[in-house]
This record gives structure tokens, sequence and C-alpha cells, in this order.
């Protein structure tokens, strides 16, 4: 199966050349994977080099001139180094764009801690207007990548090395209901999808699926907990812990419950690792969220 990252390009390269309105904007990663687009497009697909804020500068300015610019980095150097333009470039000028990061969380720790990026969604959740995508396999990250650049809106696309066994149907912006239960909701987001689903086998839970997590699907929530007394809800996020906590606690404001947060915590791993140590590190293999949660919905 290829990575979210192969279908990112093959995508991006036949969009460019299906819709004259799309560029691409790269800094140095994933260049190699955009040289035949380049050469048939070489107006549209630019690389600004190991220039961040350059990066997304240069995809507000093609946004201003008409363009859907696709801009794309490692999540470390696209949201977080950048921030500044994200905000100006693109939210400050009122100007649509898709962003698609590589790397999430922690997907190649050899990179050490610059190359890690667990508060990008906490970090764009401060800006007005942005939808978020987390896909959980490559055909969801094509589908989501597909809708976002026939859009008009900002759009950030967080792709990863990690993935579901299989896809879900993408078929709009809300959470989607993959096993239904009476004692708890369980929200899993893009690859945390196969974990949760092992950790809570045999327990009387609904798990609701994410990929598009902003907007907040505060409906769908809703409707999971209705018709039980104080509602015990578990978000289970690949990223920050706590990141969606509020968006859960707004949804249910009117009605008596009880939130726990689960993703990567605030504290850094010094050992490099690979990439399944650090999930078990930060308490998001099966075994570890079977404990988690069946502590937290058991707890009176």
């Amino acid at each position: 199966m290829d990575t979210m990252r192969d279908r990112f390009i093959s995508t991006t390269s036949q969009l460019l050349d299906d819709d004259p309105r799309l560029a691409v904007v790269l800094a140095e990663i994933s260049r190699d994977g955009f040289d035949a687009a380049e050469r048939r497009h070489p107006d549209r697909v630019i690389n600004v080099g190991i220039r961040e804020q350059l990066l997304v500068g240069v995809g507000g300015g093609l946004a201003l001139t008409g363009l859907r610019p696709i801009v794309h980095t490692f999540a470390s150097f696209l949201v977080e180094r950048p921030f500044e333009q994200v905000k100006l470039d693109f939210g400050h000028q009122g100007v649509g764009g898709v962003l698609v990061s590589a790397g999430a969380s922690y997907d190649w720790p050899a990179g050490g801690f610059t190359h890690m990026a667990p508060g990008d969604v906490a970090l764009m959740d401060t800006l007005d207007g942005w939808a978020v995508h987390v896909p959980g396999h490559p055909d969801e990250a094509e589908a989501l990548l597909r809708r976002a650049a026939a859009g008009d809106g900002r759009d950030y696309v967080r792709l990863s090395m990690q993935s579901n066994e299989r896809a879900r149907p993408v078929t709009g912006a809300g959470f989607s209901t993959v096993r239904e239960g009476r004692a708890g909701v369980v929200v899993a987001v893009g690859p945390m999808l196969d974990n949760v689903l092992a950790a809570t086998e045999g327990l009387d839970t609904t798990v609701l699926y994410a990929t598009t997590v902003r907007p907040f699907d505060g409906a769908a929530l809703r409707r999971a907990v209705a018709g039980g007394g104080t509602a015990d809800v578990v978000l289970v996020e690949p990223y920050l812990a706590g990141t969606s906590t509020a968006a859960a606690n707004d949804a249910l404001a009117e009605t008596p419950h009880r939130v726990l947060g689960l993703g990567v915590a605030r504290r850094e791993l010094r050992r490099y690792g690979q990439l399944e140590e650090h999930l078990a590190g930060q308490g998001l293999d099966a075994r570890s969220l079977r404990e988690r949660i069946s502590g937290f919905l058991t707890r009176t």
C-alpha cells in the first residue's frame, strides 16, 4: 500500500493537469516526486528551497492573484515555524489555500524534536476559518485533498505514516458511527481508529470516527450521547492531548458529561526509537488505550 504522502504527490500531480487554477509550492520536501509535474507545469510548481516563511508567503501571494495554492512540507515547518505567515498571508488577507503537511506528530523520530509537531492542530485552532482534516488511510487522504483543492476556503490536511488497515467512506465533513454502544462514546481521529477499535473490543461503547476535526461535529457527538444520563466521552487524537476537549465540552454544554482527552503528552520523549515505540510511549497503542478508556468509563 502506498503512503499518504505518496498519494498526495500522485493526486496533486493529476490535479495540476486537470485544474489550471491550482499551483504547488514546495520547500525541498517531496520535490523529487513532483519532477514530472514541474516539467509539465513549470509556472505552477514552485520550489522555494529551505525557506519556510517564504513558502507560506508565496502561497499567500499566489492566492491573491486568484490561484489556489497547495503548500507542502513537514508539519513542524509548515505550521509552527511560519505561523505568522499562515496567520497574516492567508487569514488576514482573507484568501484561501490548502496546507498539506507530512511527518505528523513523530513519524520520523530520528529527525529529532525539530521534525515533530504534536501541537500543530492546537496551533491552527487559534486561527479563524481553517478546516482541519486528519485522514486515517491514503484513500481518505486523496478524497479529502480533492475536496479541499476544489474548494475556496482555508484547509489544513495532516498526513501521517500511520494508517488504518482499511479506508472508511469520506462522504462529508461530519463524524461517522463505526460502532454503537450504551456505556460511553469514544471519538477516534484519523489513524487512531484501528487502535481504538481494538482497545474497545467487547466494551459497550459507541465509536465515532473523525477525519475532519475542524469544524468539530458537535451535532454528531450530541446524537451519540442522547438518551443517557451523564455522558462519558473519550477523545483519542494523534496530536496534543486535549486539543478538542473544549470543543466537546461546548457541544455538550446542555448535557451533564465527562470528557477525557487522550493524545500526545506535552513531555518530550528524547530517545529516537521507532514510530511504534513513540506510539506506545504516548499511551496510544491498543493495550494502553484499553486500560485508559476502560478505567475512565468504569470510574464513578
